[in-house]
């Protein structure tokens, strides 16, 4: 969300579609998107026809765990924006995520002059631990606040 956040990505209004239903990345980013007005799309590895229902993302993000599974096909025309939360290896034993991610950023290139697509490595992994410490860093200073408090 903060990386959404940050670089002005407007959720109200937008079909968002995620892919993955997992307690730590799907189900709790149903909730944050539906607060921002979003309309939220939740898939799966079992969704059927699944390009169905990624071709009308405004903003795909995925968490499937399958490493480049998605290609260029399933981006629709309104698709600008993907985050992909997936860590996998290739068959290289490279790592990688669930977007094939040069057949997307070629047809980003070739469709669109502003668009945003997360890479892996170095897209969602860093920002997580940044989050984490940022988030501890709240937590510390909520702690000491409430110390400073009870010795008044």
């Amino acid at each position: 969300m903060y990386l959404l956040k940050y670089y002005d990505i407007p959720l109200e209004e937008k079909t968002v579609v995620i892919i993955g239903r997992s307690n730590i990345v799907g189900k709790p980013l149903i909730g944050l998107l539906l607060q921002e007005n979003a309309t939220v799309i939740s898939c799966n590895s079992y969704t059927k026809n699944l390009t169905n229902y990624t071709s009308q993302a405004d903003v795909l993000i995925t968490a499937i765990g399958k490493p480049k599974f998605i290609t260029k096909s399933y981006i629709g025309n309104t698709t600008k924006v993907i985050i992909d939360v997936g860590i996998n290896r290739d068959s290289d034993n490279k790592t990688c995520g669930d977007v094939d991610f040069k057949s997307v950023v070629e047809l980003f290139r070739n469709r669109y002059n502003s668009n945003y697509i997360t890479p892996v490595p170095g897209g969602v992994g860093p920002m997580t631990v940044a989050m984490l410490i940022h988030n501890v860093n709240i937590a510390y200073h909520n702690h000491i606040n409430k110390q400073l408090k009870i010795t008044k």
